[in-house]
């Protein structure tokens, strides 16, 4: 298998009106990947060596997506919607450059197992011509039938044509296949048009393989794997399946999920053994998680890197660029962006780190902001290493604060403070005895009138 060759063909020129979106729909995502993505990285993960991707509406912009999930791809454009053998032949100049197998996958089955994908080429390097991809449900109602005989398919019949008795197969068609790269072009080249809709069927090629004496049969995967999404309702369906699955193998893997089912991963999230996740958290894109880190519930992770021993949380916000050293934590209603925290530095509550470094052992009082934007660019806020910030202080950066600065409590803070330097940066206390009242029975008098 690893000395074969294979080209993967993915179909991504539908325009998924059912979605009810201006954005194609391979580019709906999945776990914070577009569809097409998740595609393309099971063709990879099953050896295919390169990529053609078909497209038509939306082409530009689906090219622009795939320069950044599959930079290797050659894109293809179907100028006319005239059926799928048609959208393969797109990708004809590819196909002719002589591969050992040819994958023809669709951009909107996301959920597609690579392992699958693998069988079928394994049937390839075993004689085969086609193999056809298909799966088990015991509600087979508006899918195609495979028809089988002696172990070969011998046809993919469309419900609407099919025999009392072919109704009752559960062995249905998922639409993907594999087809012999030698046999490739010759097979698709003989699908005519003959029919209703006047369209060119990739299914077509199962019977006109057999009539040339051509080995022909078929493969089951998952009802999951051969799940397409044509509209929101899916694509919701799809993504509780991909999240339940993500789920499980964090949990095989060592990772502690409190409330499993209200935890949601990212398509890239990497999180440790020992780690601890209690309920309502969500990691976007770009997470790392180390082993041994907490994170408490509800918080919000994204583009963020946590180390061992640290905590998050509850209801914390880290955005991208916070990146938490060794026992760090940003505990309740904490928001970091942009910034480090250093080990064993603590921002605990109702506090916004921005654009700033917090120093290790550091700790930041409750109510602290570093004001780190003045309307047209952003400043650095340095906070050295055991540093204290009393509570509800303003650091307005650029600023630095030396190792083991103090910052009283209520503080404004424009200028550096130098190392073990006490700060105070907050008008004096005057008390005005007897104002109060005063204060009070002219605002009252002012409410009558």
């Amino acid at each position: 298998m690893t000395s074969r060759t294979c080209l993967s063909i993915i179909l991504a020129a539908g325009e998924g009106t059912r979605m009810k979106s201006a954005l194609p729909k391979v580019l709906h995502k999945i776990a914070g990947l577009p569809m097409v993505a998740h595609v393309a990285r099971a063709a990879e993960a099953a050896g295919a060596g390169d990529l053609a991707l078909v497209v038509g509406h939306g082409a530009e912009e689906v090219r622009k997506a795939a320069e950044k999930f599959a930079p290797r791809a050659e894109l293809f454009v179907q100028e006319k919607r005239l059926g799928t053998a048609d959208a393969v032949l797109a990708a004809r100049a590819a196909i002719a450059r002589g591969y050992d197998d040819i994958l023809v996958m669709f951009g909107d089955t996301p959920l597609i197992d690579p392992t699958a994908l693998a069988a079928a080429r394994d049937r390839l390097a075993n004689g085969a011509a086609v193999v056809v991809l298909g799966f088990r449900t015991d509600k087979p109602t508006g899918y195609g039938r495979l028809i089988e005989k002696g172990g070969r398919l011998v046809a993919i019949r469309e419900e609407k044509d099919c025999s009392e008795e072919e109704r009752r197969i559960t062995f249905c068609n998922s639409g993907l296949m594999a087809i012999a790269g030698g046999q490739a072009l010759k097979l698709l080249e003989a699908v005519g048009n003959a029919n209703a809709k006047g369209e060119f069927y990739l299914t077509d090629i199962v019977g006109i393989a057999s009539g040339q004496g051509l080995e022909v049969v078929a493969t089951e995967a998952s009802f999951e794997s051969a799940l397409g999404i044509n509209n929101r309702a899916e694509l919701a369906e799809a993504e509780a399946i991909w999240q339940q699955r993500r789920r499980r193998e964090a949990m095989l893997a060592g990772v502690t999920l409190v409330a499993p089912e209200t935890v949601f991963f990212s398509h890239d999230t990497e999180i440790g053994a020992d780690t601890v996740v209690e309920p309502n958290v969500w990691f976007g894109p770009g997470v790392r998680i180390d082993p041994g880190a907490s994170i408490h519930g509800f918080s919000h992770i994204e583009g963020a890197t946590v180390a061992s021993g640290s905590e998050v949380g509850p209801f914390a916000r880290l955005r991208p660029g916070a990146d938490l050293k060794k026992r760090a934590k940003v505990g309740n209603f904490c928001e970091v962006k942009k910034a480090t925290v250093e080990e064993g530095a603590k921002v605990n509550h109702l506090t916004y780190i921005g654009d700033a470094r917090v120093g290790a052992g550091a700790n930041i009082g409750a109510g602290t902001i570093t004001c780190n934007y003045d309307g047209y660019s952003k400043f650095f806020t340095d906070i050295g290493e055991n540093a204290f910030i009393g509570s509800n202080s303003s650091l307005v950066a650029p600023v630095s604060i030396g190792n083991g600065g103090y910052v009283a409590s209520g503080s404004v803070i424009t200028e550096d403070v130098p190392e073990d330097a006490l700060a105070f940066g907050r008008a004096r206390q005057k008390n005005l005895p007897g104002k109060a009242r005063e204060l009070r029975a002219r605002r009252a008098e002012a409410a009558k009138k």
